[in-house]
C-alpha cells in the first residue's frame, strides 16, 4: 500500500482519522512551514528494522562470495559515478559500502551510508577536474611554519 497523504489542518481537525489512515499504512503529513512528517506505527517500524539488518547481512555476505569487480558493477548501477573512480578506490568503495551499510541497519541510523556515499560521491567529482585532483594530491608547495609541541591535558589524566 502507498502512502497516503494529509494536510497539517486534516491531523488537527480530526486526529483519529488520520491515526485511522497509519493504522493502514505510512501517512505524509504535509506542512507549508516545515519538512513533511511521516506518521507510521511502530511495531510496523521495529519489524521493517529487523528487515533491514537481515537484507544487510545477506547482501555482506553475497559481496564477500563474489569477485569485487562484480560488486562494483551491481552498485555501479544504482552509484553511476563510481566508474570515474580509480581501480583500486573502486574496490575499497566496495568495502566501505558493505560495512557502512551494516553498521546503518545495525544502528538503525542511515546516516552512517548516508554520510559514506557523500564522500566517495565527492570523490568521484574530484576525478573529473585534472586539476583539482593534482592539487589534493600533490605536495604542499608552502611551509606552515613548525609544529608546536603537544602539550598535556592534566584533566584526562594523560
Amino acid at each position: 500500500m502507498g502512502v497516503k497523504e494529509v494536510q497539517w489542518s486534516e491531523l488537527q481537525r480530526d486526529p483519529k482519522g488520520v491515526a485511522a489512515l497509519a493504522d493502514a499504512g505510512d501517512v505524509r503529513v504535509r506542512r507549508r512551514d516545515g519538512a513533511d512528517l511521516l506518521l507510521t506505527r511502530a511495531d510496523r517500524v521495529a519489524t521493517s528494522g529487523e528487515g533491514a539488518i537481515a537484507t544487510m547481512r545477506a547482501l555482506r555476505n553475497l559481496l564477500a562470495h563474489v569477485p569485487v569487480e562484480i560488486a562494483a558493477e551491481a552498485l555501479k548501477e544504482e552509484f553511476p559515478w563510481v566508474d570515474l573512480l580509480p581501480a583500486d578506490a573502486v574496490a575499497q568503495f566496495v568495502t566501505e559500502f558493505v560495512k557502512a551499510a551494516r553498521i546503518s541497519a545495525e544502528l538503525g541510523q542511515w546516516s552512517v551510508l548516508a554520510e559514506m556515499l557523500r564522500g566517495w560521491s565527492a570523490t568521484a567529482m574530484v576525478h573529473t577536474d585534472p586539476e583539482l585532483l593534482r592539487q589534493l594530491s600533490g605536495p604542499l608547495g608552502d611551509d606552515f611554519g613548525p609544529v608546536p609541541v603537544p602539550v598535556e591535558d592534566e584533566s584526562d589524566g594523560r
